[in-house]
């Protein structure tokens, strides 16, 4: 069964679990059938550790609806942080917890970053000698293999990176292929990838990769989808206004499908058939209205790939 959802933006949730059972409600009006729970939005987890009072009140708003739940783990994790990587991994163990306690199949996990988006703006161009880069992606897979064998029950899905000017290639998971030999080098049966289109559509034109070839070479590690639209254009990690590169065409847009100038069709042939997991319309919060919208223009182009009977009915 395919289930079509949204994400619960951070931006907008921005800690209220009043907003979270609201844009539930907005959700199944919409004839969604899955949701993705954004941790750090609703601050479920603080200092590396679950605060288990708010988490009985998020999954009391959860259970509410019949939803199929996916969670997101706070975005700047990076278990290849140098300076504090044990926390990195408390917020990981603690995004964990929540998943497993509330019967979250998949939990979203940004791969490791050689360079953290964070320090761009005090860095050089990126440098990470290969040496280096092979430590880290070691201390990731350690750390990704104890995580994986603690919660058994939860998939860690590894999202594809995009790209930025100036500072790429400063995640390895730019590159679809280097992603998969990293999942194939951690060797746990719940750790997968999650497909992001809009960052595999700006990773392609910025590395002048064959985009149908990267999603056909992944296709059976790829357990969660993110879908969403953009001009495939990358901008330095400092241009953040959408109303500044929208006319430009520039950016990781998070529009509603159908808005930007992606190939769906194309890449869904390449690995639909063999998938059953969630597709989360991850949309930034300025186009929450749009949300029915994309969702059923994913029906639509599901429909034309011969995946439409597989769709879950309307909640």
């Amino acid at each position: 069964m395919l289930n079509i959802g949204s994400n619960i933006n951070e931006m907008r949730v921005d800690g209220s679990v009043s907003r979270l059972r609201s844009d539930l409600e907005a959700f199944q009006s919409f004839g969604l059938t899955a949701a993705e729970i954004s941790i750090h939005g609703l601050d479920l987890v603080k200092n590396g550790r679950l605060d288990c009072s708010r988490a009985a009140e998020v999954q009391s708003v959860m259970a509410d609806f019949p939803f199929r739940y996916s969670a997101h783990a706070p975005n700047p994790l990076n278990l290849m942080d140098k300076k504090y990587q044990e926390l990195h991994r408390d917020v990981l163990h603690a995004s964990l917890e929540f998943a497993a306690e509330s019967g979250v199949e998949v939990l979203v996990y940004h791969p490791g970053r050689f360079l953290v988006e964070e320090t761009f703006a005090i860095s050089a161009p990126f440098v990470c000698p290969p040496e280096e880069q092979q430590r880290l992606l070691a201390d990731e897979a350690r750390l990704l293999q104890e995580a994986a064998d603690c919660f058994p029950a939860v998939t860690i899905a590894m999202e594809n990176a995009r790209p930025y000017l100036y500072h790429s290639p400063y995640c390895y998971a730019e590159f679809p292929a280097r992603l998969k030999q990293q999942i194939d080098r951690i060797d746990r049966p719940n750790v997968r990838m999650t497909l992001d289109f809009g960052h595999l559509h700006m990773a392609s034109r910025f590395y002048n990769l064959n985009p149908v070839d990267e999603v056909r070479n992944c296709a059976p590690l790829i357990a969660h989808c993110h879908v969403h639209d953009n001009f495939g254009n990358p901008v330095t990690y400092a241009e953040k206004n959408q109303t500044h590169q929208l006319p430009f065409g520039k950016g990781d847009s998070h529009m509603p499908v159908g808005w930007g100038n992606i190939q769906f069709s194309n890449l869904f042939q390449a690995f639909i058939d063999g998938y059953s997991g969630i597709l989360i319309c991850e949309l930034r919060g300025r186009y929450f209205e749009a949300t029915g919208e994309s969702a059923a223009t994913l029906a639509a182009i599901l429909q034309q790939a011969g995946a439409g009977e597989r769709l879950a009915p309307s909640c």
